[in-house]
């Protein structure tokens, strides 16, 4: 089997034509670091050229499934000192856009190996599938939830959009529009009464009722799930899938740069990333334009001397 930092992923045992793809960062909620979207894509390209997989489970060690991408790294802990950019939350000005595009793009590519895989993939969602998470969740053909487990894209208030673009084409213009305005979560619950779950049971069943949907499908030939899939995913891909993207992508990258993101960023250095958090998601009024912009000079004062700013 293929080695990897941040996931797993082999044959389960007893039922050898269901691969099992396993987030593996369980003390950060599986939340995604560098190595995990380009391990995803190496781990489906495994389970594709095994004529034995007819489908691949996805699933998280531990308490969550994905927690989405590690912030604390992102957004808390790397320096104000151009010499240390990151590509994703440059500190220079301007920051380069087409920078921060090849690498978010290639994520999302990563990510889009779930979707384009001819093999039909199944996220099972315990804990928590939130930013990033619920991309990879989504990206999957299917989505078996807990009914306590949450799904949602918290980011879209301020630091992010999802760029998958998979809210849309899940849940239709409306509901999707509800979400991306409202950063609000949806249990498993939810999402199954909204149809962007297939199916949301009790946490103690989730593995029976995923292991039988996986089951189910592993009975059908190889060939006629490849086809099938293929025509669902074209009609996707007419609808524009692509295109919305490369758009999601683009404005993913603006929503860290601008006054907003970039007070975001600034509150989580200055008094930690749950901090920002909590204020994100209370519903206050997110600063916006000047008030951000001297919001973040103030608290950028603070972070290059403590001494100021208490």
């Amino acid at each position: 089997m293929p080695k990897f930092s941040s996931l797993s992923i082999d044959k389960d045992p007893a039922r050898p034509r269901i691969a099992r793809l396993r987030l593996s960062r369980p003390e950060r909620l599986n939340a995604i670091d560098s190595k995990m979207p380009g391990e995803i894509r190496e781990a489906v390209a495994w389970a594709e050229a095994d004529e034995q997989v007819h489908v691949i489970v996805v699933e998280g060690e531990g308490r969550a499934f994905c927690a989405g991408y590690d912030m604390v790294v992102l957004a808390e802990d790397t320096p104000l000192h151009p010499h240390v950019d990151n590509p994703l939350q440059q500190e220079k000005h301007p920051w380069d856009s087409m920078v921060d595009y090849a690498v978010m793009k290639r994520h999302t590519e990563d990510f889009m190996s779930l979707w384009r895989s001819s093999k039909p993939t199944i996220a099972k969602v315990q804990g928590y599938a939130v930013g990033g998470g619920s991309d990879i969740a989504l990206c999957c053909d299917l989505l078996v939830m807990a009914d306590d487990a949450k799904i949602g894209y918290m980011p879209t208030r301020v630091w992010g959009c999802p760029t998958t673009a998979m809210w849309t084409f899940r849940l239709g213009p409306a509901r999707a529009k509800q979400v991306m305005f409202t950063g609000d979560m949806l249990t498993g619950t939810k999402a199954a009464e909204w149809g962007l779950a297939n199916i949301a049971v009790p946490a103690a069943e989730l593995d029976a009722a995923t292991n039988a949907l996986a089951e189910r499908i592993a009975g059908v030939p190889r060939s006629h799930l490849a086809m099938h899939k293929l025509v669902v995913n074209q009609v996707m891909q007419s609808a524009g899938i692509e295109q919305a993207q490369t758009l999601a992508t683009v404005f993913d990258g603006i929503t860290r740069h601008n006054p907003e993101g970039v007070w975001f960023r600034r509150q989580a250095q200055a008094d930690g990333f749950k901090s920002a958090v909590e204020w994100r998601d209370s519903g206050r009024p997110i600063p916006e334009a000047d008030e951000a912009r001297r919001l973040a000079a103030a608290l950028e004062k603070r972070i290059s001397d403590p001494k100021q700013g208490g």
